[in-house]
């Protein structure tokens, strides 16, 4: 039954039931009451369905469209092709900040507890979702809840902390690392998949991003008739480093669980796979005209990984604040919706709540605190009159397991400079790895104007606690 049926029919039964009434008052109660139900419904009817894809762990040059030439990526390149990509877009540097601020829309230096904990008080993208009338779904990876193992120094404080999966916005879940560390088991081969509050055990033999999938196809064909918004945070291509079912060696069970840094590339590439069958899937259940996919990243390429792009070695930067930390692909695909192009504006993680909720005609409120900007008109080819000028990053990772190896960093950056805290200039764009300091006498007038934005950029936003 469509949607439109089943508000006509709901609406006439409650006429009957409000008819029978004897009272005004009461018959006044219920037909606020109706009205605030047809609009709430009809509001969530006229959305288009949006499933928000995040990689773990992939840099721009680990996309071809991007000019990366070590790995197969057809079907991202395609939705690249026609739809909008995004030249500069940001993460931060490792999962928990990322997925706390993309989730939350706010910078990490006003919602930071621990890492792999997201405050249990916040309110996330599903939660907006959700109260608007979406139905809502998670598959992939979680590790918010609890990060620490318990023989760590600290982490009776922090065990449970974060928030929990059935807690977080979303009608249907399916999830890697929903619970303790010690206890997440593998999240590719044979993977340990926590599903609505049960363990799955009809995962012998199969692949976590292939489970993920068949949840997020089945929860959009059941839910075909509603508005539905669908958050895939991938595993792959995250450590450990595992064949994949398209890895020659898959054939053997026995190495199926295999470590070894020769599958990286098979890992990519099936990243690249796994996302061609979801689009492929949404538009075998008949969604695609009404369905916006976003394709994105958490952090940069693994430190262990050397790829090439445009010509030119990029080591991994996971972990690292340098650009192939942070600088991560962005691409919008909507057939007929999205014109194909490149957007060079600047976007962070904090900006996927205003823009996803305009797009879904979700008011943000005064009271929701966001720090992120909506980057909506430029997904259909327009200008943003509320583009960015600049980037603001607070990083600490800290506290959590093999954490203490870092330390807080803030800066901001430009199209063309990145400025920290502590007084460092870099020219990202001659010099993306970071390996010389500008000095502040040898730019020019404009120059010093861009540092000095910078500056009172990273200044006005901190006091913002």
């Amino acid at each position: 039954m469509v949607i439109q049926e089943r508000v006509f029919l709901t609406i006439q039964l409650l006429e009957a039931w409000i008819g029978r009434m004897t009272f005004s008052t009461l018959k006044g109660t219920f037909l606020c009451f109706l009205a605030v139900f047809v609009l709430t419904v009809i509001k969530a009817a006229e959305g288009p369905n949006i499933v928000l894809i995040m990689a773990d762990d992939i840099g721009v040059e680990g996309l071809g469209c991007y000019g990366g030439t070590s790995y197969k990526t057809p079907r991202l390149d395609e939705m690249a092709e026609n739809g909008m990509r995004y030249t500069r877009a940001y993460s931060q540097p490792l999962c928990s900040p990322t997925r706390i601020q993309i989730m939350t829309g706010k910078y990490n230096h006003r919602n930071w507890t621990y890492f792999g904990c997201l405050d249990p008080t916040a309110k996330t993208f599903g939660h907006f979702f959700q109260e608007a009338g979406y139905k809502t779904c998670i598959a992939g990876k979680w590790q918010l809840t609890s990060y620490d193992p318990p023989d760590y120094p600290g982490s009776e404080l922090r065990r449970n902390r974060g928030m929990h999966p059935s807690k977080a916005g979303f009608d249907t879940w399916s999830l890697f690392h929903a619970e303790h560390t010690e206890d997440k088991g593998s999240r590719y081969a044979n993977p340990t998949i926590i599903e609505n509050g049960k363990l799955r055990e009809d995962t012998s033999g199969k692949y976590g991003e292939d489970i993920s999938v068949e949840v997020i196809a089945d929860f959009l064909d059941e839910n075909r008739d509603h508005s539905n918004f669908v958050y895939y945070p991938m595993a792959l291509p995250h450590w450990p480093v595992n064949p994949t079912p398209h890895s020659k060696v898959w054939a053997d069970e026995s190495r199926r669980l295999e470590e070894d840094q020769v599958y990286f590339p098979d890992m990519v590439e099936y990243m690249d796979t796994i996302v061609g069958r979801l689009v492929d899937k949404i538009d075998e259940i008949g969604l695609s005209e009404n369905t916006m996919i976003l394709f994105y990243s958490d952090n940069g390429t693994d430190k262990k990984v050397t790829s090439m792009r445009n010509g030119k070695e990029v080591p991994g930067g996971k972990g690292a604040t340098s650009q192939n930390g942070i600088h991560v692909p962005l691409i919008a695909y909507w057939p007929g919706k999205i014109p194909a192009g490149t957007c060079g504006d600047i976007i962070d993680a904090s900006d996927f709540v205003p823009t996803l909720c305009e797009l879904a005609g979700i008011e943000t409120k005064s009271e929701w605190n966001l720090d992120g900007k909506s980057f909506a008109p430029t997904l259909f080819g327009k200008e943003n009159p509320d583009a960015r000028d600049w980037a603001f990053f607070w990083y600490d990772p800290r506290p959590g397991w093999d954490k203490d190896q870092f330390t807080l960093s803030v800066f901001a950056l430009d199209e063309k400079f990145k400025l920290y805290t502590d007084g460092r200039i870099y020219d990202i764009v001659e010099d993306p790895l970071e390996r010389k300091p500008v000095r502040l006498w040898d730019l020019d007038a404009d120059e010093r104007k861009a540092i000095d934005k910078l500056r009172s950029a990273i200044e006005d936003t901190l006091i913002q606690r």
